[in-house]
């Protein structure tokens, strides 16, 4: 699913325009996004959370030239899937065989 088909469907569950609806589903990312650019976690209970992770900088190697290079610290978000959508997932998966 993308950003237009999240819109289209919320529209639809509760009877929106589709502009009222992609004003609500911005709202809703741009929340999110700024949370995590101030620091913040966020959590979806059930759902997932984010948080973003601070890696320190280190020397790496250019695999074509071999060169070593330095590879700057870095910001990332990091996801985890909740509880129920990790049930959701593997729920009625038949068992491996031996």
């Amino acid at each position: 699913m993308n950003r237009s088909e999240l819109c289209t469907q919320l529209a639809r569950e509760c009877e929106l325009s589709i502009d009222d609806a992609t004003v609500i589903v911005d709202v809703f990312f741009e929340s999110i996004t700024n949370a995590l650019a101030q620091g913040s976690r966020v959590e979806i209970r059930g759902l997932c959370s984010w948080q973003v992770k601070e890696y320190e900088g280190y020397n790496g190697r250019n695999p074509n030239t071999g060169d070593t290079i330095e590879v700057p610290r870095k910001r990332l978000p990091f996801f985890k899937a909740g509880k129920e959508l990790l049930d959701l997932l593997n729920k009625n998966i038949p068992e491996a065989r031996a």
